[in-house]
């Protein structure tokens, strides 16, 4: 009897089994033709159409202020690098990027470690009104950024004329207001990064004999990387190109890259080749640091994504 079933089996595996599977692991059909090339279409349209404004930028300021501002050419007649030689003598632009290196970089540090910490407790600890934090901290995203200008101007000058503190004008004051812009995000982005981070590794990094802080700076800040440079890239680019507020928030003394680029423009003569060659200038420390930490700001943005 047990021998007329298996063979009963195995000839109904063999007629109908491999076909089965055969059907059931089909693999999906390509795509048609036509849709790879208007793909490829589109986005060599799209690439053009971004690289363009560049390829523009790029040689405007290789070019003379008269054929800048003469008829349009794509090929240029003759080149030259003076515009890189006179932007630094035109206005003060090494002074202006000695300060938005030191804005930049202070409100980035001071937004991370804030952030990490703050971040931490959300994460790994229960107490009252945690939730409430957490609404309010992404709350502030939904305003814009000009409602908090004349409060936080009325604001420092206040303080300055009651305590003698010089927060407007200073780079002081400017780092405290970027502050407000970028410690909210860096908080609620790390909250969600350090959440990823198993609990059980802080639990071991305990019962090896480190306290709370030895496990955060052992354990979950090196597993959480990723995250705080993505935080980090995110406060610097927040400081390195805003306009609205250093131009309000700042003198002479203290003004940044964004704001000094306006004084290439005079009532006389608008001077494009510089302007061109001082924007490019400018966006080498971004675009440098966004293409070594590359790999590290979208492994952090895409944390929590998957747990």
């Amino acid at each position: 009897m047990s021998d007329s079933i298996r063979s009963s089996y195995r000839s109904s595996y063999q007629s109908s089994g491999p076909s089965s599977q055969q059907t059931s692991f089909r693999s999906p059909m390509a795509p048609p033709r036509s849709f790879l090339w208007s793909r490829r279409i589109f986005l060599t349209l799209l690439t053009g159409f971004v690289l363009v404004p560049v390829y523009v930028m790029v040689s405007s300021s290789l070019k003379p202020l008269a054929d800048v501002t003469g008829k349009f050419r794509w090929l240029p007649s003759g080149l030259t690098i003076r515009p890189y030689i006179d932007i630094w003598s035109t206005v003060p632009l090494a002074r202006y990027f000695v300060n938005s290196l030191i804005v930049a970089g202070a409100a980035t540090v001071c937004s991370v470690v804030i952030a990490v910490f703050a971040a931490y407790a959300v994460s790994r600890y229960n107490f009252r009104g945690k939730r409430v934090f957490t609404v309010t901290v992404l709350s502030t995203q939904m305003f814009p950024g000009i409602l908090f200008l004349l409060p936080l101007f009325l604001l420092y000058v206040n303080i300055g004329n009651a305590t003698g503190i010089a927060l407007f004008g200073s780079r002081g004051g400017l780092i405290l207001t970027y502050l407000t812009f970028s410690l909210p995000f860096s908080i609620w982005m790390l909250i969600g990064y350090f959440d990823s981070v198993p609990r059980d590794l802080d639990e071991a990094a305990l019962v090896d004999g480190c306290g709370p802080l030895g496990a955060l700076f052992r354990v979950v800040v090196p597993a959480a990387v990723p995250g705080i440079v993505a935080v980090a890239v995110y406060a610097f680019m927040t400081a390195w190109g805003e306009v609205l507020f250093a131009s309000v928030m700042t003198n002479d003394t203290t003004r940044t890259l964004a704001v000094g680029l306006q004084g290439y423009s005079t009532l006389n003569d608008v001077y494009w080749n510089q302007i061109m060659a001082a924007s490019l200038v400018v966006s080498v420390p971004v675009v440098a640091g966004f293409l070594l930490l590359q790999r590290y700001l979208v492994a952090g943005l895409t944390a929590g994504a998957v747990k």
